[in-house]
């Protein structure tokens, strides 16, 4: 396996590892997102047995000890598996979760304790500033969230709009049909009432793009993508 490393916007950074063993035939990707801001940020850890690639595919980019923040969707191997190996790699490095996630888990599992963000709160980089948003269940996980950099609109929107396959690192193709498809092999979302209303929350930002962990990251209409999403969740719940 390798780490690929491509810009997908000013100064972020799609690291991609392609696992094919996953979700087979198909194969199936696993995104972090580096911000390399004033304050540099890293969107997801990996899981800690693709720590050596993640951690070289950054140091392609930046020294792994200038980052400042780790943050990550909710608690899940993929997602936060390798954050003791970042913080021992990065010693000014800090984690930062949605307060909820922070108490029920993080707060015990982080070798440093995080920062604890409550929803709409913005954090600044330096040249990028970042906010979270508290997405509790979606896509699953009550602790979820997600972060969308304000200065050249970007949403690290994690598990949502998951396809398998190997992927273009961006693309204006659409995303959403794949996603649908891979919920209906994994069948990996928590649908409730509150899915589509907290989808529609995120479409209403009209992100230029969307840094999806599974699969491309999406460059187009980001508003109707999740909206499109929403619609599926409905739909899946009336049934």
């Amino acid at each position: 396996m390798e780490t690929t490393v491509n810009e997908i916007a000013p100064k972020v950074y799609r690291l991609s590892t392609f696992v094919p063993e996953v979700a087979a035939p198909a194969g199936f990707t696993f995104n972090q997102f580096l911000v390399d801001a004033e304050e540099p940020f890293l969107f997801h850890t990996g899981m800690r047995g693709l720590f050596p690639l993640v951690s070289a595919a950054v140091a392609r980019v930046m020294p792994v000890e200038r980052l400042r923040w780790i943050g990550f969707g909710h608690v899940e191997a993929d997602e936060c598996g390798a954050m003791n190996l970042w913080l021992a790699a990065a010693p000014n490095a800090q984690l930062m979760h949605g307060a909820l996630g922070c108490m029920v888990s993080v707060n015990d599992l982080a070798d440093r304790p995080p920062r604890m963000l409550e929803d709409n709160e913005a954090i600044d980089l330096g040249d990028k500033r970042l906010r979270y948003l508290a997405t509790p269940h979606v896509p699953h996980g009550w602790d979820a969230g997600c972060f969308y950099e304000e200065s050249d609109a970007t949403l690290f929107c994690g598990d949502l709009l998951t396809h398998v396959g190997q992927s273009a690192a961006l693309t204006a193709s659409d995303v959403l049909g794949p996603a649908i498809e891979a919920e209906n092999l994994f069948q990996a979302s928590a649908i409730t009432p509150l899915a589509a209303p907290t989808l529609r929350r995120l479409a209403a930002l009209k992100a230029k793009r969307l840094a999806i962990m599974h699969g491309a990251s999406f460059e187009g209409d980001t508003g109707a993508a999740l909206e499109g999403l929403a619609r599926d969740f409905e739909r899946r719940l009336a049934a």
